[in-house]
């Protein structure tokens, strides 16, 4: 039996009749009888055709196919007897073709003997004590089933331990959402359950009440329904827009059906404050949608189809944990398809102090990490967005402190694979510039070389995470790259993997060139700084001059006695060479 209110110790299940057509309703079905009103509840949804055996649980709707006439009432009433909830049957309101009509009838006569039979339905519902639910002739049994039962689904209560951590997850999305959309956000599940939301103020009165009563109230989301907002929300990925209504308190809107296949989760509401939504709104939202399916379903099931398995299993493949298949066979890509990494890297004050931690974790007290896995967890939402509007199968994982995208499935266009290459430099700089704008993260990211076939994906990991640490020693030294490929900084990554070598090596170092450090360091002396840039100008003194902003003759002074005091031979190429190299090296060192 269903629990009511009042019996102690329990809860209500289920979700009242009323709600469900609310979300559901008007064009699918309409009520045509409820002799318990609509605030019976429903906590199961069953197809049942008149060839099976009759069987009913308390609070089940049941959709009843096939059934006619006497047969069908006889259903009824025992369905009824059986406790179900509620019966839905297909109307009569539309004749089938001529061909298919019993001999002697017209459309005429079978519509009224549609109407008929509706009306022996309705009394006999009515007198059982059940409510009757009339469908559209056109609406899939299938279909409605799996509409209303995860509508059903939505509202029952998850165990706290399940709920929190994915619940947690929503807040950020949503508020990464309101980030990128300049909006005012709701994520709502099937039952317009509100299951998160972002802060901000100028909420409308829909918004406001929506969020106090953490769903979506009745009368608008009537309203909402007449305006078939729901129907194209359930259709597929399709922004829908709604303009503003100050007579019902309605501000300007965007919305997005949220889906799992053709299965609906929920939707992304998106409402306009006292600013206009952002330019590339629709475009964040479609992003949004895709990656907060995947939040949902691990907050629903908690099974290896959820988000931590694909980013466990991108994280495998890039360390070389797993081969490609197993990644593959799990997240349906495509082992012999092009494929590369593109990782994101936020500038750190231990990149920019030239230590050896990238991800700045050696330097941050107890009370700094909480707010650093927030701002990463950010990060992910993020990139997660404008991933996934680029590419449905793409991957996003953290390691170690960067956000690395896998984009797999990639095929050669007509210029081969260069038109590949510029769509996603074109992705990443979007989505470091909403990294920067929105969250105020000095990101920057580095777009690995494409790979053939998804088993050389860590080879472009490993290219990215050298373009990462020669752009991390770049900042450091003024200079601000945002994205970069290889062929971008292939001469500096170079230069700093020769400084590392050379710093893990002491005896590789030439100790006249640090008989010239220590001058400096105990003198107070420029002589390191003014020869490594005359030497970086090819021993132009004017033009080293000019950066250092002194005289020419200073200059050449300033080298005549760097010379004297190391006794490095200038006019020796290789000397030249292996002089600048060390005298990089004890001025910046690698990270």
């Amino acid at each position: 039996m269903p629990v009511h209110e009042g019996e102690e110790g329990h809860h209500e299940t289920g979700i009242p009749l009323r709600r469900l057509l609310l979300v559901v309703g008007d064009p699918v079905m309409d009520v045509a009888a409820a002799p318990a009103g609509l605030d019976v509840r429903v906590d199961n949804v069953t197809i049942l055709d008149p060839e099976d055996r009759t069987e009913a649980h308390a609070g089940d709707l049941v959709l009843l196919i096939g059934a006619r006439g006497g047969a069908a009432r006889r259903l009824v009433r025992a369905l009824a007897d059986q406790g179900a909830t509620a019966v839905a049957v297909k109307t009569g309101g539309h004749a089938p073709p001529e061909e298919v009509l019993p001999a002697g009838s017209s459309p005429r006569t079978h519509r009224r003997a549609g109407k008929d039979e509706m009306a022996g339905l309705r009394a006999e519902a009515q007198d059982a004590g059940i409510a009757l639910l009339a469908v559209r002739p056109e609406v899939r049994w299938d279909q409605l089933q799996s509409v209303c039962q995860n509508i059903v689904h939505d509202t029952r209560p998850s165990a706290p331990d399940e709920l929190g951590e994915a619940s947690g997850d929503l807040f950020s999305m949503a508020q990464t959402i309101a980030r990128l959309t300049n909006g005012l956000v709701s994520i709502e599940d099937a039952a317009s359950r509100v299951l998160a939301y972002s802060s901000g103020s100028e909420v409308d009165e829909l918004r406001r009440l929506s969020v106090l009563g953490r769903r979506g109230p009745e009368p608008y989301l009537a309203v909402l329904r007449e305006w078939g907002v729901f129907t194209k929300l359930r259709s597929g990925e399709e922004v829908v827009r709604i303009e503003e209504h100050p007579d019902l308190g309605i501000r300007r809107r965007l919305a997005i059906g949220i889906h799992a296949g053709s299965q609906p989760l929920g939707a992304i509401w998106v409402q306009e404050g006292s600013e206009p939504l952002s330019e590339h709104a629709e475009e964040a939202l479609l992003g949004a949608a895709r990656t907060t399916a995947l939040h949902m379903i691990r907050q629903r099931t908690q099974t290896s189809a959820g988000l931590r398995l694909r980013e466990d299993l991108l994280s495998s493949l890039l360390e070389e944990r797993i081969d490609a298949a197993a990644l593959a066979d799990t997240v349906e890509v495509h082992a012999d398809r092009g494929a590369l990494v593109v990782g994101f890297s936020v500038a750190s004050q231990a990149a920019a102090d030239g230590e050896g931690d990238p991800s700045g974790e050696e330097r941050l007290g107890p009370r700094d990490r909480p707010e650093r896995e927030l701002r990463l967890r950010q990060l992910i939402d993020l990139v997660s967005v404008h991933t996934a509007a680029y590419r449905r199968s793409s991957l996003v994982t953290e390691l170690n402190g960067r956000v690395y995208v896998l984009l797999p499935d990639l095929v050669r266009g007509r210029e081969g694979w260069l038109g590949v290459e510029r769509s996603v430099l074109a992705l990443t700089r979007k989505t470091v510039l909403a990294a920067r704008s929105t969250l105020d993260l000095e990101v920057q990211a580095a777009v690995g070389s494409l790979v053939e076939r998804l088993a050389d994906v860590p080879a472009s990991r490993a290219e990215a995470d050298r373009v990462l640490d020669a752009m991390g020693r770049d900042l450091e030294r003024g200079m601000s790259w945002e994205v970069a490929t290889i062929s971008d900084v292939r001469s500096k990554v170079l230069i700093s993997e020769t400084l590392a070598y050379l710093r893990d090596d002491p005896s590789l170092r030439d100790p006249r060139v640090s008989r010239l450090v220590e001058h400096d360091r105990s003198g107070g002396a420029d002589l390191v700084h003014s020869l490594l840039v005359y030497l970086e100008a090819f021993g132009d003194a004017r033009v080293a001059a000019e950066r250092l902003h002194i005289h020419p003759n200073t200059l050449r002074y300033r080298v005549r006695r760097a010379t004297s005091i190391s006794g490095i031979d200038l006019g020796d190429p290789g000397e030249r060479l292996f002089t600048q190299l060390q005298l990089l090296l004890e001025l910046h060192g690698p990270a």
